[in-house]
């Protein structure tokens, strides 16, 4: 103890304190309040209110792939969140745009992302990449992640990731399924970050754990069909 007090000097002392803080202040955003600003630009009525963009940049998944290859673009989950988000807000004027890619894996939409994101001015952002993600591995996917999520926030843009929606070839309720890491990494980012976080992935493991069979949700073995959508779409529209 008597070492401890010698080597631990005051500028030390303050330089952990400072450290501790700085680690507690990493938490994921509050559903409640992380987008106040954009609720009440969608509550303003004509002619004070202005167009709100949404975008939604990942996979097959929100460019609305059921069954390879249909596109039900208005059955998947930008367009359920849409008209959930609508419903509440009446006077808004609500841009959806997809800029999503079917096969596409995070760094490819990162290399991308200034070009055919960044352009169209997002008030809100989401983020889909980790069912793609498992093939270029957790490295990778982190790096382009992160270079996303910073280039939106210096924007000042609202970030949200999802996690996984299901792949049938692998069982959601087993702790050593791959996807379980990929969702571990997207919830440490948004904690890292401070932003949004749809945890998809649990949300189905629930259903899953109440009894449903994952097959009830999906379209085919890697994309939800109209329910499994419906279902990331209310967990969008919570966020509004």
């Amino acid at each position: 103890m008597s070492y401890l007090k010698k080597i631990i000097t005051p500028q030390i002392y303050c330089l952990l304190i400072a450290l501790s803080v700085s680690i507690n202040v990493f938490a994921q955003a509050e559903s409640a309040h992380y987008l106040d600003s954009i609720k009440v630009q969608l509550r303003k009525e004509w002619p004070k209110n202005r167009t709100i963009n949404l975008v939604f940049h990942g996979h097959s998944v929100p460019s609305g792939y059921f069954k390879t290859p249909l596109v039900n673009t208005l059955q998947a989950y930008p367009f359920l969140a849409f008209k959930l988000i609508k419903e509440k807000y009446p006077y808004a004027v609500i841009n959806v745009i997809i800029t999503a890619i079917g096969g596409e894996n995070s760094v490819s939409g990162q290399k991308r992302f200034k070009r055919d994101v960044l352009t169209h001015k997002p008030d809100v952002l989401f983020i889909d990449y980790a069912l793609n993600d498992k093939v270029i591995g957790i490295k990778k996917s982190t790096k382009a992640m992160s270079k996303m999520i910073e280039a939106a926030l210096k924007k000042n843009i609202k970030v949200i990731l999802l996690t996984p929606s299901p792949h049938q070839s692998f069982n959601i309720l087993d702790n050593h399924n791959p996807y379980e890491a990929y969702t571990n990494e997207l919830i440490a980012l948004a904690k890292k970050y401070n932003v949004g976080l749809v945890d998809s992935y649990h949300l189905f493991k629930q259903r899953v754990e109440a009894g449903h069979d994952v097959k009830e949700y999906m379209s085919q073995i890697n994309h939800p069909n109209e329910a499994g959508h419906q279902i990331i779409a209310d967990a969008i529209a919570q966020w509004f």
